[in-house]
């Protein structure tokens, strides 16, 4: 799953995006709104992160410009701004799930996971690339050819 994570807080955005990555997401970082916006408007990514309070754009400017251009990308706002009426204005926003800081990763993680795959049209072929009788699960890094598996250690 490929993410963009928007977040003005560099130490706390690579500790996010290690923790993802070890869960094997690909994930791309901007530090204000403006450059976040640009990247989340390429329509390349499954999932946007992203923090309410940025230089720049804004959090809730990011989710309706992202609604405006009707791309299937699911958000996750993620803020200190964690009052009910800063969640619901978050949400209104275009965000479809918020998370508020400070954030347990576990829950980040299996958020981030829940969004896949409600955004995702069918969440086997979301984790599966094939070609011809080569089938690559990207969820349990495995490959098997005509449903047999492959012994993907082998160097031959």
């Amino acid at each position: 799953m490929r993410i963009l994570l928007i977040e003005d807080d560099k130490r706390l955005s690579q500790l996010i995006q290690k923790v993802l990555e070890e869960e094997h997401f690909t994930v791309d970082i901007a530090h204000d709104g403006d450059a976040g916006m640009e990247l989340a408007l390429r329509g390349i990514y499954d999932v946007i992160i992203v923090d309410w309070m940025l230089p720049g754009r804004d959090g809730p400017a990011i989710c309706r410009a992202i609604r405006a251009a009707r791309l299937p990308i699911a958000i996750l706002m993620l803020t200190a701004r964690s009052q009910v009426e800063d969640r619901v204005a978050g949400l209104y926003s275009g965000a479809d799930d918020y998370l508020g800081k400070p954030f347990s990763f576990d829950e980040l993680i299996a958020r981030v996971y829940a969004l896949g795959r409600r955004f995702n049209v069918s969440a086997t072929d979301a984790w599966e690339l094939r070609v011809g009788r080569l089938v690559l699960d990207l969820q349990s890094h495995t490959a098997r050819r005509a449903e047999k598996a492959l012994d993907l250690t082998k160097t031959e």
